[in-house]
């Protein structure tokens, strides 16, 4: 029996149909639409081969001569550059945008604590934020730092409470952090803020250097075990 090939089923006719239709009715649009987005593929990618990339590798490539004066406690050199190379400032303003600025402003505030500035370290540790919980909390130790030195304790203790509780695996300077906010908190009357902040360590870091005579602070805010 030989099959009849021109035969068609009545609903792929159908399904042909609306198919041409609609393609005769929004395919410019759709081209239209592919278009766009295939100019915005392309843009994505020349940017980060042609651009971003480039632009980190120089960012780095500047950063490491700040880097090194900062090693040496040459804290000014860092920050402004000497004559030939830039320092954190200037990264931070060329190279905007890119991670490597981005680690300037934690250096560039470290370097402004270190020259007694505490009003512009606190301007650059604000603008750093970095996905390290633990790099993160020492730039909020250090802005605690800086908000201290200024008289502003509570948000001094404010930011080392953060700090204390961003990274908890760290047996060493999590406890000091909260401890300070204990500390100043109690030495502006807040005691339910820093009897807080003193059982966090006594329930979680007994046996750092802070949680063996932590007993003694709560106690004189009335908390007895």
């Amino acid at each position: 029996m030989i099959e009849n090939k021109n035969i068609q089923d009545p609903e792929v006719d159908d399904l042909i149909s609306r198919a041409t239709g609609f393609w005769a009715a929004n395919g410019k649009k759709v081209l239209t639409t592919l278009s766009i987005l295939m100019v915005v593929v392309i843009g994505i990618v020349a940017y980060k081969n042609l651009i971003s990339e480039p632009k980190e590798a120089k960012a780095s490539e500047a950063m490491f001569r700040a880097q090194d004066y900062f090693g040496q406690d040459s804290v000014r050199m860092a920050l402004n550059g000497d004559n030939i190379n830039p320092g954190f400032l200037k990264i931070i303003d060329k190279f905007s945008g890119t991670k490597v600025a981005n680690l300037a402003h934690f250096y560039a505030g470290s370097c402004y604590l270190k020259l007694g500035d505490f009003s512009k370290a606190i301007v650059q540790l604000k603008d750093f934020s970095t996905d390290s919980k633990q790099i993160q909390a020492r730039a909020l130790s250090l802005l605690g730092d800086a908000y201290s030195e200024l008289g502003k304790k509570e948000e001094a203790a404010q930011n080392y409470s953060k700090a204390g509780k961003m990274f908890d695996k760290d047996d060493f300077n999590s406890p000091e952090y909260l401890f300070r906010a204990g500390y100043l908190y109690e030495s502006i009357g807040k005691n339910k803020d820093a009897i807080e902040m003193y059982k966090i360590i006594k329930e979680k870091y007994a046996k750092s250097e802070r949680g063996f005579d932590i007993d003694k602070y709560l106690a004189r805010l009335g908390v007895i075990d």
